[in-house]
């Protein structure tokens, strides 16, 4: 598996790739939910160049397999740990999960290897569903008043 720079666009982009495979496949709804977040800008990021981590991460998972049955590629806990651990900035951590969430999430279904990948990333940041939460109301309030200013904690906003 290929090694990115800590906290790089390109360390961010291969995690958000991962939780987009993590179903076993590409879904329309996961690149909206992408698209929808703006996550490629604020990682200051081209969709061509989101194409060719995904790309990147698709090799490299070919290579560095665990196990191949029936078309499906498992990565096992201590690659996915090293990926994870190129994410260094409590900060970012949060902002990843809030849209892996969103991702695994833009089909209304959870399955396994998402829910393993979302744990596994909970745990291994450190982070609890709570911070992640302020993270998507942050985010949102952002999307529907881009004007507005965070001003705690417990989510209350003032328009400037």
């Amino acid at each position: 598996m290929r090694n990115y720079a800590p906290d790089s666009s390109e360390a961010m982009a291969r995690i958000l790739a991962l939780s987009m495979l993590a179903d076993g496949g590409l879904d329309r709804s996961e690149l909206e939910v992408i698209d929808n977040s703006k996550i490629l800008a604020r990682l200051d990021m081209t969709e061509v160049k989101f194409e060719e981590v995904v790309h990147a991460l698709c090799q490299d998972m070919l290579q560095c397999l665990r196990g191949y049955d029936y078309g499906k590629i498992e990565l096992d806990r201590k690659l996915i740990n090293q990926l994870l651990a190129e994410i260094t900035e409590p900060r970012l951590q949060k902002l990843l999960l809030s849209v892996m969430l969103a991702v695994v999430d833009a089909d209304g279904k959870m399955s396994d290897g998402e829910a393993v990948l979302i744990s596994q990333a909970l745990n291994f940041w450190n982070v609890d569903l709570v911070e992640v939460s302020q993270v998507q109301t942050y985010s949102l309030a952002m999307a529907l008043k881009p004007n507005a200013v965070y001003v705690s904690p417990r989510a209350h906003w003032q328009t400037v």
